[in-house]
């Protein structure tokens, strides 16, 4: 199949299945974390990562990292990670390879949400 008749919903699927694979210790320290998909990221966002323009942004995190947190600095909206279908797409050639880089780009946003920065993680 390849990567673009992955469909919407099945998209969203795969980022669901992608975080049920993770262990439970770091599912229960979700709580203010929402995980969506969106086509594409808005020109905000490329501005914000940096990302050079011949580069595919494939997620974000938005929100204040847990290791920044704390009693005295309460986000107002939840933290926000979001998957972008569009790119990921057009990187990936087959199913198999959309299925690891949705995983893959979950993973690395949750690091972000955990403080970790772009040189820390291995995706």
């Amino acid at each position: 199949m390849p990567s673009e008749s992955v469909p919407a919903s099945e998209f969203e699927s795969l980022v669901e299945e992608a975080l049920e694979t993770l262990p439970p210790e770091f599912l229960s320290m979700l709580d203010n974390v929402a995980i969506v998909v969106e086509e594409e990221p808005d020109p905000e966002d490329l501005e914000h990562t940096g990302i050079p323009s011949e580069h595919e942004l494939l997620g974000i995190f938005r929100g204040v990292a847990r290791t920044q947190g704390g009693w005295n600095h309460l986000p107002a909206l939840p933290n926000q990670i979001s998957i972008f279908r569009g790119p990921i797409l057009r990187i990936a050639r087959t199913r198999r390879q959309v299925i690891r880089q949705v995983r893959e780009t979950v993973i690395h946003e949750l690091g972000h949400f955990f403080g970790l920065g772009d040189h820390q993680m291995p995706y």
